[in-house]
C-alpha cells in the first residue's frame, strides 16, 4: 500500500501538472488532505499511521484535481456534491485493489446519493475519473512487481469480485488492442462492453445502497476557504 502511495505520488509530481506534498496531519485541522485549486496543489497528512487511508485520501484529492479544478466544467457544483463525487471515485478505486473502504466512504457517498436523479446523472463523471485512476494504479503496480498475472476474463460476470471484474476489464483491453483477426476483435469488443456495463451497474448499485442504508446523513457544511478539504 505504501509502495503503491509513494509510486502514485511520485507520478504525478514527475509526470503532470499537479504538485503534491505533504505536511502533518496536526496542521490540516482534522482534515486528512486537500486541493488547492488556485495553485493545482495537493497536500496530504504525510503522518497518517493508516497507509488505506492515505491512499485513498491521495485518490480523493486527485478526483477533486480532475473533476473541480479551476478550468473544470464542474468546477461550480455544490460543495457537498464534490466531496461525495471524489470519495465515490476514491471508492471505487481502492475497490480495484481489493480494500474496501466503505467505513470510511459511506457518509459521503450517501448524502450525495440520496437523490437518484443526481446519481444518474454524475454517474459517468465518477466512472471516467475512476477508470483514469485505476489504469494509472494498475500500471505503477505492474512496474512495481505487486499484480498478479492476468486472468482470463470469465464468463459469469456474477461471481466475479469487484478486482477481478476490473482485471478482467483490464485484460480484455489489452487482448482488443493486440487482436489482428476482425472477428475475433469484434467477439473481445462485446465482452469488453459486458464487462463494462457489469461495473457500472455494480457501482450504481453500490452507491445507491448507500443512500437506502443512511437515509438520515446530513449533508457537510460549506466552508469559507477555496481549498477542498477532506
Amino acid at each position: 500500500m505504501t509502495s503503491l502511495y509513494n509510486a502514485f505520488k511520485d507520478y504525478l509530481n514527475q509526470q503532470t501538472d499537479l504538485k503534491v506534498s505533504e505536511v502533518p496531519l496536526a496542521t490540516l485541522n482534522g482534515a486528512k488532505g486537500y486541493f488547492q485549486p488556485s495553485t493545482n496543489e495537493i497536500v496530504i497528512g504525510g503522518d497518517e499511521p493508516d497507509n488505506a487511508l492515505k491512499l485513498k485520501t491521495l485518490y480523493h484529492e486527485y478526483a477533486h484535481s480532475q473533476l473541480h479544478g479551476l478550468k473544470s466544467a464542474f468546477k461550480d457544483r455544490p460543495r457537498a456534491y464534490q466531496e461525495t463525487q471524489a470519495e465515490a471515485v476514491a471508492y471505487v478505486a481502492m475497490q480495484n485493489i481489493g480494500v474496501d473502504t466503505s467505513n470510511y466512504s459511506l457518509g459521503y457517498v450517501a448524502t450525495w446519493a440520496k437523490d437518484k436523479a443526481v446519481i444518474h446523472s454524475a454517474l459517468s463523471e465518477i466512472q471516467q475519473v475512476s477508470n483514469k485512476v485505476i489504469e494509472l494504479s494498475d500500471g505503477l503496480t505492474k512496474q512495481l512487481g505487486l499484480q498478479e498475472a492476468q486472468k482470463e476474463p470469465e464468463h459469469d460476470l456474477k461471481k466475479l469480485s469487484a478486482q477481478d471484474l476490473n482485471k478482467s476489464y483490464q485484460g480484455l483491453q489489452q487482448q482488443v488492442q493486440q487482436a489482428t483477426n476482425p472477428q475475433q476483435k469484434s467477439e473481445l469488443k462485446n465482452k469488453l462492453n459486458d464487462v463494462h456495463q457489469k461495473i457500472s451497474k455494480r457501482t450504481q448499485k453500490q452507491l445507491q445502497a448507500f443512500a437506502e442504508q443512511n437515509p438520515a446523513i446530513k449533508q457537510p457544511e460549506s466552508e469559507p476557504d477555496q481549498s477542498l478539504k477532506r
